[in-house]
């Protein structure tokens, strides 16, 4: 490990590790001052989005956001090629969720030139003011995260049970149904098919209730009351089981480090190391001296 080090440190300069604190730690004030411009540009991209689609708005402002939006993509573009020049392995970055998400976030104006329509999908940089959870940096707010990605994880079996058991029941009701209301002679026409039936019968037993098919004789509304009653217990199990494993998990809050730091691993992008780590926790390589070095003579 110790000659990898070596081999990067030769190929980092002091001007390329700079950039990647400042581009990915939000510990340092240089690197929170970039995060805290770069939600504002994501915020004011999505607000130039939504006015641009409103017709009124459009006809007397287009030039403008249409100018500001070449403003946004220009400094997406190079936060992105800075993103990919700034860590040890390019790849990781490239292909991971943020990446995939800051590329999809600059393409439609590039598109827009050979073609329309492209640019309602740039709300997709919506998706980038996540990162403003980095930028807080807030325990509580990461001690949370932590519990709900945990108790999700820990309920995922149950809940997939759960759904299978739930597509099995809707199947079986969306078939009765057709051979109650839609198979006899002079049924309801709104129950042409199974696959129409299903459709009721999720929307029914989900107590969403459009309204858009409903049974006609006193058989269909009968099965049709028993499956909005059972609907209750639909939106009552997932909760319950998602519930008890938020208890665990608060019980259990030894199981989460609190006091951790944004430091991002230059090679996997993993973060949530603690503040004294001089080592990646998931990787095994040495994490951002630069910052480390800062934190030990300040």
């Amino acid at each position: 490990m110790g000659s990898n080090r070596d081999k990067n440190s030769d190929q980092f300069s002091p001007f390329r590790e700079r950039l990647y604190e400042i581009i990915f730690e939000a510990d340092t004030p240089a690197g929170k001052t970039f995060d805290l411009w770069l939600v504002f540009f994501i915020i004011g991209s999505v607000i130039v989005v939504m006015l641009d689609s409103v017709e009124p708005i459009r006809a007397e402002y287009h030039n403008l956001f249409l100018a500001l939006e070449w403003v946004f993509t220009i400094f997406f573009t190079i936060e992105y090629i800075i993103r990919i020049y700034t860590v040890h392995r390019p790849s990781k970055y490239i292909f991971s969720f943020y990446g995939i998400v800051d590329l999809l976030s600059v393409l439609p104006t590039y598109i827009s030139l050979i073609g329309f329509g492209a640019q309602s999908l740039m709300v997709i940089r919506a998706l980038r003011i996540l990162r403003i959870f980095r930028v807080l940096k807030l325990g509580h707010f990461l001690f949370e995260s932590q519990v709900i990605m945990k108790a999700l994880k820990e309920s995922r079996n149950k809940i997939t049970v759960f759904l299978t058991f739930i597509i099995i029941l809707v199947l079986i009701f969306g078939s009765v149904m057709y051979l109650v209301e839609g198979a006899l002679p002079n049924g309801n026409e709104q129950f042409d098919s199974i696959p129409r039936s299903v459709y009721w019968a999720i929307v029914t037993l989900t107590t969403v209730g459009y309204g858009d098919i409903s049974p006609g004789s006193w058989l269909g509304q009968f099965i049709a009351a028993i499956i909005m009653i059972m609907g209750y217990s639909v939106i009552a199990v997932p909760t319950g089981i998602v519930s008890s494993e938020f208890v665990k998990s608060y019980r259990n809050r030894s199981d989460f480090t609190k006091n951790v730091t944004t430091q991002v691993c230059a090679y996997c992008l993993k973060e949530g190391h603690a503040p004294d780590a001089m080592y990646c926790k998931y990787c095994g390589e040495e994490l951002h001296h630069t910052l480390l070095n800062e934190k030990n003579t300040s």
